[in-house]
C-alpha cells in the first residue's frame, strides 16, 4: 500500500504557475530552499530551512521542480532584511536574507550534502569542521568584472540579472572593496562623457565590453582593465588623460582585446596603456605581482585563513617534496615553501607561470620550479626522472580535477593529498576516486570566502593508507 502511495506521489505532474505548500528542509548548493511536495523535490528560490511557504512552480520536470517564493506562512527566526537595494534583481549574492551566523552553519551542511550524494562515506561520521567565517563580511572582494551596456542612452556597467539577459547597473556593490566601486563608477562617467561606443552583444557593434578593476588591499594599488572588442579605441589619448585626471589613484591601466563571440571575459592579447604593467598585493608576509589575467583569490583576508588551513592539512616537517598543481601565480606554493624541501608547480597559463617565477625570486625562495603545462603531463616525467612528491596540493577550477590528472595521482601515490576546492560537489566526486585509490579522508575544513553567496570553499586533507 505504502509503495503504491509513494509511486502515486512521485507520478504527480506539477504544472508551471501552479502554487503548492512546501516545508523547507535545507539549503541547496545554489542557495535555494529545498523541500518536498508529495515526495517530489522542490527548489524554492529565496526560502530558508524551517520555513513553511507557498511556492509557485516555474520549471516542472519529472523528478523535481523549481519554484518562486510567493508567501511565507511560517518564517525562519534566522531570516533578516537584505541591506542591498538591488539584492533580488542582481543575483550576485544569494543569501543576504539569512543571518551570517546561520550562513556559516548552512555552508557546512552543503558540504555534508555533497559527500552524502557523491561518496560512500557515512555523512554523520565525516571529519567535517565548522566553517571559518569573517568578522566583517562586507566589502571583501578585491576585483570586479562588470559588463558595459547602454540603458536609455546612459552607459551602465553591471551584471546580468539572475536567469535573464538584462544588465543590472552596479554603482555601489556592498561586497566589493569601495575602491573598485569608485573606479568603476568614474570610468562609466568618462565613457559616457566622451561618447565612446559601448559593445552591443546582439549586433556585435561598439568597442567597450567589460570594465575590470582590481585593488591591492594591503598595497592600495589599483589596476583598471578595459576589455574591448577591437584593438583601436576611439579617442584613446583623451580617454587615458581623463582617467589620469579623475582617477590619480589608479596605478595601472591595461587594454585587453576580445574580438570573439564568447561569454569569456578576457581575450588572448593585452596592451599596457598607462602606469605599471602589474600591481602588487600582500598576503601575510608574502608579496605577489599580478598581471591583468592572473588568477588571484578574490577575498584576501579569508585567503590567509584558507592557505593556513591548507598548510595544516599538509602536515609539513621541512623534508617534503610538494607538487602545487593548478598553481596560478604560485600563491599556495609560496605559502608552503618555508616548511618544505622543494616546491614544483604547473599551470596552463604562461603569464601566471611568469608571475609565479617572479614571485618566488622576489622572496628569495630557492626551492621552487614552476613550469607551463598540465600536471598529468609533468608528474609522470618527474617520477620517471626519479623525483616523486610526498605531498600534492591542488586548487582546481569549479569543474574539479582533470580525469587524467587523477589517474596520474593514483599511479604516483604521494603520501598526502591536499585539495583546495571551490565546489563541494566536484570535490566529493574527486575524493571518491581518491578513496578508491587507497587514500583516507582525514579532515574537511569549510572556509567562507564569499559571504552572502551560496559559495563555500573547502580544504580536504587525505593520506595514503
Amino acid at each position: 500500500m505504502k509503495a503504491r502511495q509513494k509511486k502515486q506521489d512521485h507520478d504527480i505532474q506539477l504544472k508551471q504557475g501552479q502554487t503548492i505548500p512546501v516545508t523547507i528542509k535545507r539549503l541547496g548548493i545554489n542557495g535555494e530552499g529545498v523541500g518536498y511536495y508529495k515526495r517530489k523535490v522542490i527548489f524554492v528560490k529565496g526560502a530558508l530551512p524551517g520555513e513553511e511557504v507557498i511556492a509557485e512552480i516555474t520549471k516542472p520536470s519529472a523528478n523535481h521542480a523549481e519554484a518562486n517564493l510567493k508567501k511565507i506562512q511560517k518564517k525562519s527566526q534566522d531570516r533578516v532584511n537584505p541591506p542591498c537595494s538591488i539584492y533580488e534583481q542582481c543575483g550576485g549574492c544569494q543569501l543576504q536574507h539569512l543571518s551570517y551566523e546561520k550562513q556559516l552553519e548552512e555552508k557546512k551542511d552543503i558540504v555534508r550534502q555533497a559527500f552524502e550524494r557523491h561518496t560512500n562515506l557515512n555523512p554523520n561520521q565525516l571529519p567535517l569542521k565548522n566553517t571559518i567565517g569573517m568578522n566583517e563580511p562586507w566589502n571583501y572582494r578585491n576585483k570586479s568584472q562588470l559588463q558595459a551596456g547602454k540603458q536609455d542612452d546612459k552607459v551602465i556597467v553591471g551584471l546580468y540579472g539572475e536567469g535573464s539577459h538584462k544588465l543590472i547597473d552596479l554603482s555601489d556593490c556592498m561586497v566589493q572593496h569601495p575602491a573598485t566601486n569608485n573606479v568603476t563608477d568614474v570610468v562609466k562617467g568618462i565613457l559616457e562623457d566622451l561618447n565612446i561606443p559601448i559593445y552591443n552583444e546582439r549586433k556585435r557593434t561598439g568597442v567597450i565590453r567589460t570594465v575590470v578593476t582590481r585593488v591591492g588591499f594591503k598595497t592600495g594599488e589599483i589596476q583598471l582593465v578595459l576589455v574591448t572588442a577591437q584593438k583601436e579605441i576611439p579617442k584613446k589619448e583623451l580617454l587615458l588623460e581623463e582617467i589620469k585626471n579623475r582617477l590619480p589613484e589608479v596605478t595601472s591601466v591595461i587594454q585587453n582585446i576580445n574580438d570573439k563571440k564568447t561569454s569569456l571575459i578576457f581575450g588572448d592579447e593585452s596592451v599596457h596603456l598607462h602606469g605599471k604593467e602589474k600591481i602588487s598585493e600582500k598576503l601575510g608576509p608574502i608579496s605577489f605581482e599580478l598581471s591583468d589575467r592572473a588568477f588571484f583569490q578574490l577575498n584576501p583576508a579569508q585567503t590567509v585563513k584558507l592557505y593556513n588551513a591548507a598548510k595544516r592539512a599538509a602536515k609539513l616537517t621541512g623534508e617534503e617534496k610538494i607538487v602545487d598543481a593548478y598553481c596560478g601565480v604560485g600563491t599556495i606554493g609560496l605559502w608552503l615553501a618555508e616548511n618544505a624541501k622543494e616546491i614544483r608547480g604547473m599551470d596552463v597559463i604562461p603569464a601566471a607561470i611568469e608571475d609565479a617565477n617572479r614571485n618566488a625570486e622576489s622572496h628569495n625562495v630557492k626551492n621552487y620550479k614552476y613550469v607551463v603545462g598540465k600536471a598529468e603531463e609533468w608528474l609522470p616525467k618527474w617520477v620517471k626522472e626519479g623525483w616523486k612528491p610526498d605531498v600534492i596540493v591542488v586548487d582546481p577550477p569549479r569543474t574539479g580535477c582533470d580525469d587524467m590528472f587523477l589517474k596520474t595521482v593514483k599511479k604516483v601515490k604521494s603520501k598526502r593529498f591536499v585539495y583546495v576546492s571551490c565546489n563541494p560537489s566536484t570535490l566529493a566526486k574527486d575524493v571518491q576516486q581518491l578513496l578508491k585509490a587507497g587514500y583516507k579522508l582525514e579532515s574537511l575544513q569549510p572556509v567562507d570566502m564569499f559571504p552572502h553567496t551560496a559559495h563555500v570553499e573547502v580544504v580536504a586533507s587525505l593520506s595514503l593508507k
